[in-house]
């Protein structure tokens, strides 16, 4: 991708094992050895996932660190809730992406792979402010994903040959 487009950086005061902390404080809730472990496995590198994916990448039951399906689903909606992830829906599946000390961003979404390629886009940003001036609406935030094929699947649509074409 064109760096044009590439991501930047935001800088935050606090880590996110301590947002959440401040976050489950605000509401008298304990700060229990699962979330904390769920934060850290969260945050330790990005990349979008879904309650799955990152149930598979746990401990298993009877081994340290296992965290039950029920607290993964429930910190999920927490960590949501705390401003620290963005939940999206693509295809009936539920997405989740770091939104704490990450950029506002966009998305193109591979429909034949379920691929997401982030971006950012000055352009778009100031299309959105013109649309919300002209409307006279305050813009608190957006998501845009565009739908398609990425190269790679396209490539290989390309390469499938047809039962015809080996006679």
């Amino acid at each position: 991708m064109l760096n044009h487009y590439a991501l930047g950086s935001v800088e935050v005061s606090l880590g996110p094992q301590e947002r959440f902390g401040e976050y489950l404080q605000s509401r008298g809730m304990r700060n229990t050895e699962p979330r904390r472990i769920l934060v850290d496995r969260i945050f330790s590198h990005h990349e979008h996932f879904d309650a799955d994916t990152l149930i598979e990448q746990l401990p298993s039951k009877n081994e340290q660190g296992y965290v039950s399906r029920a607290t993964v689903y429930r910190t999920l909606d927490e960590l949501v809730e705390a401003g620290l992830l963005r939940k999206m829906d693509l295809k009936g599946r539920t997405v989740f992406e770091h939104d704490y000390g990450y950029p506002q961003h966009d998305h193109l979404h591979c429909t034949k792979c379920d691929r997401l390629i982030e971006f950012q886009s000055a352009e778009l940003r100031v299309l959105r402010d013109a649309v919300a001036s002209d409307q006279h609406f305050r813009v608190s935030g957006h998501r845009f994903i565009v739908s398609g094929t990425c190269e790679e699947c396209v490539k290989s649509i390309r390469r499938q040959r047809r039962p015809v074409d080996l006679i």
